[in-house]
């Protein structure tokens, strides 16, 4: 697994291929977009779509906490998808269990759009949920991107994509960080969200996520 060190507001983090973001002096774990039940919730819609992606973000999660060994987790918005998403039986159990293991890891949800309407997660869960914006000096914790004058913001909400283009021409659309003098923009950490294209800035450096490495691009 490679990983990317980095210096935002003066405090050290890594970017880290399970498309999350570590605080070291926190060992705190930032990840955004999850989308919980978004599969189960289009099969309620008579949708047909694969099932098993929460038993594999919850590994890839699983994977992260163990390797960084973070004590606290913060979801920057859309933790579930929808209502039907959060009241799915095999959903809900995947997680309850998830939590049965993970019980001394502190999570708190800063609310995003898709949390507005789904609801906050069972109680079962212990998952501490406040408004957007949230205050962790030196950063500003949000759902939407938005530069903030109280500190260096940490967002999500975008699903940032880079296309990037190989020696056979192929081209392919990679979930990528998106980080600006004073915002980053996390990828979303749920595998079934789809992403938007982002063209970087003069000044942004984007790095994506392939093949269990996280690379700077351009």
């Amino acid at each position: 697994m490679s990983e990317v060190p980095l210096t935002l507001a003066g405090e050290d983090v890594r970017l880290l291929p399970e498309r999350a973001l570590f605080w070291q002096r926190t060992c705190t774990l930032v990840v955004a977009d999850v989308h919980w039940g978004k599969g189960a919730t289009f099969r309620a819609a008579g949708i047909p779509v694969p099932g098993g992606t929460t038993g594999e973000d919850l590994a890839r999660l699983d994977a992260a906490l163990a390797r960084t060994g973070a004590r606290r987790l913060i979801v920057l918005g859309d933790l579930f998808h929808a209502k039907a998403g959060r009241v799915a039986t095999r959903t809900l159990a995947a997680l309850r269990e998830w939590r049965e293991r993970t019980s001394r890891l502190e999570i708190q949800l800063v609310r995003g759009n898709h949390d507005r309407h789904a609801g906050d997660p069972p109680d079962a869960l212990r998952i501490n949920c406040v408004n957007s914006p949230a205050f962790l000096p030196p950063f500003v914790l949000r759902h939407e991107p938005r530069e903030s004058n109280e500190g260096y913001t940490l967002a999500g909400h975008l699903h940032p994509g880079l296309v990037v283009s190989g020696p056979a021409l192929q081209r392919e659309r990679l979930p990528c960080f998106l980080v600006r003098p004073g915002l980053a923009v996390l990828p979303a950490f749920g595998s079934f969200t789809g992403m938007a294209s982002v063209i970087p800035a003069p000044g942004d450096h984007a790095f994506v996520v392939a093949d269990g490495e996280v690379l700077p691009i351009g």
